[in-house]
């Protein structure tokens, strides 16, 4: 089949995502990466529809024009998130209506939220990544790779210590926990080497998703097969009783984590509902981890169209600081604009009238029309567009359009971004695909013609609580910073040890531009509380704990799996 249009379907009010995508005709897949310019040498088939690119691609393509690089970012989000992935989806398709080559690099979705409360993250209505099922449930088993290389340098720390300990690992000072793609809080904390003494060294220990494997995050940083080797060696899993580190290469476990890793390195590629390409890699936790795609994927998706977007976690004080300051120096390229996905009932919430819980209705008085709760909330939409600008890169605001949103509403949101000097659209692509998009395409187009003047926060050269302290003040609009007396001693400690060069991440809230979740709208002259400093050494990167982290999560009272089944004909029912 070749039509590009997805039929309609005959449901009401509007099909399900699910429904669209699986009465979607999709193309082959040589026929996508040719419309990217990647030859069918370099594909490596997984059925009809999905193909992992081989990295010789890179190389082959370089000598083509590099493509116009966009962020797709947002406001702060509500827990139900404001669509930036099918905001990125549709922007693609709408660029491709205007007569633009695009290409999309997204991350792949986790198991565990897709059983869990939030469902998939292929986008929604007529702009998703397809085949649905297969990006949701499994794809290429990229994740499995990671959650299997993980565990095998778990298996080979606790092999160690029952073998003799011969490198002094203090078994309470081991930092590597186990990961598993599934939303799991009894296996957050567990007791293992339980038994009899061919059992194991009984230790504490637990279980993260693996979204939040620093082996995931490698995989995003790695440039090259040598590079995520040389990463995975570095890996720190945890300190002698006299403070020295002990490495993944110490145990021996890199080479052999590298080998299970060797094909997940490669990009996936896929298609939207009108066939744009997809490069689908990797997926870091948006809280303790960087939250983007990866970096292969991008430098091969910037030499195969007009224009590459990719999307960053959570909001702009959030993904998109760590997409500026740590994925790009990583990369090399340079943004020519960042798109800020805003909803109304983002900013009705950011106004502090409204509570928005998982899994439960939306207050019928948020529907309503209230430009006032809009405006109210506006001071968010305002904080980000001053975060996207301090990296010199120019905002687009989008608003991601719902049938229970007023023309009020948009208006205000419209009068807040253009008084900011932001450009601003409203998008329509869950209902419309692309052609919903053009009116954003447009302003995109526009604002990658502009000049920009592209900086990061901080130096590499400044010390780590200089760091902090400058995302603080710079980005999310804090007085300073107030470091435990824990989180004094581990910097010292990762100075002493070389890591003062890397950049940061911090861990915070992502429902606020603060670190406390319930502060709304753009809170300034707080204090970021820095409770714990960890290294993730073979990333690159040091990492600040400023509250509550969850590294696993839980199931709701209704996860979304007990409605996910199989029908008398073996599809999948119930994915959205």
């Amino acid at each position: 089949m070749t039509t590009t249009q997805p039929r309609p379907l005959p449901s009401d009010p509007f099909p399900s995502d699910l429904e669209i995508a699986q009465n979607t005709p999709l193309w082959p897949i040589e026929r996508v990466a040719a419309r990217a310019g990647i030859g069918e040498e370099f594909l490596e088939h997984y059925g009809r529809t999905v193909a992992k690119v081989d990295l010789r691609a890179i190389e082959a393509l370089a000598g083509r024009p590099a493509a116009k690089y966009v962020l797709i970012t947002a406001i702060t989000p509500t827990p139900l998130g404001e669509g930036k992935t099918t905001t990125a989806v549709g922007l693609a398709q709408g660029l491709e209506k205007l007569g633009q080559r695009t290409v999309l690099a997204l991350r792949q979705p986790s198991l565990g939220p897709v059983f869990g409360v939030k469902g998939g993250a292929a986008g929604g209505g007529y702009a998703q990544v397809l085949p649905m099922e297969k990006l949701n449930l499994h794809l290429t088993g990229d994740f499995h790779a990671v959650t299997a290389a993980h565990n095998l340098l778990a298996a080979m720390i606790d092999n160690h210590l029952h073998q003799g300990n011969a490198l002094g690992l203090d078994p309470h000072r081991v930092s590597w926990r186990r990961v598993i793609d599934m939303n799991d809080r009894a296996l957050r904390n567990v007791i293992v080497g339980l038994g009899g003494t061919e059992d194991g060294v009984p230790r504490q220990t637990g279980f993260d998703i693996t979204a939040a494997s620093e082996v995931m995050v490698i995989l995003s940083l790695a440039v090259s097969l040598a590079d995520l080797r040389a990463r995975l060696g570095r890996i720190v899993v945890g300190y002698t009783a006299a403070g020295e580190p002990v490495t993944a290469e110490a145990l021996g476990a890199a080479g052999a984590m590298a080998v299970l890793l060797k094909d997940a390195l490669k990009p996936n590629l896929l298609q939207t509902t009108e066939h744009s390409p997809a490069l689908i890699h990797a997926g870091p936790f948006g809280n303790i981890a960087t939250g983007n795609s990866s970096v292969i994927a991008d430098r091969l998706g910037a030499r195969c169209a007009d224009y590459l977007l990719t999307e960053a976690g959570f909001g702009a004080d959030m993904g998109g600081e760590r997409f500026f300051n740590v994925k790009c120096r990583v990369s090399g390229l340079r943004p020519a604009a960042a798109v800020l996905v805003v909803t109304v009932r983002a900013l009705k919430a950011h106004s502090g009238r409204y509570k928005i819980v998982p899994g439960r209705p939306l207050p019928a008085e948020l529907l309503a029309e209230h430009p006032d709760d809009v405006r109210a909330g506006g001071d968010n939409l305002r904080k980000h567009i001053e975060i996207v600008r301090g990296f010199g890169v120019s905002p687009v605001v989008a608003i991601n359009a719902f049938p229970s949103d007023h023309p009020s509403e948009h208006a205000v949101i419209r009068e807040i971004a253009e008084a900011a000097g932001a450009r601003v659209a409203v998008s329509t692509h869950v209902a419309q695909g692309g052609a919903g998009a053009e009116a954003l395409a447009r302003e995109v187009m526009a604002a990658c013609g502009e000049e920009t003047d592209f900086r990061y926060t901080y130096d590499l050269a400044d010390s780590i609580g200089t760091k902090l302290e400058k995302v603080a003040r710079q980005v999310y609009g804090a007085g300073g910073i107030e470091l435990s007396a824990a989180a004094k001693k581990q910097l010292r400690l990762f100075e002493k040890l070389g890591y003062g060069a890397f950049p940061v991440v911090i861990a915070k809230t992502h429902l606020s531009v603060s670190a406390d979740p319930k502060l709304r709208g753009a809170p300034t002259g707080w204090t970021l509380p820095v409770r714990e400093l960890r290294a993730a050494v073979g990333a690159g990167y040091v990492y600040a704990i400023c509250g509550d982290m969850r590294t696993m999560p839980g199931l709701g009272a209704r996860p979304s799996a007990e409605g996910i089944d199989l029908d008398e004909r073996g599809e999948v029912v119930g994915l959205f």
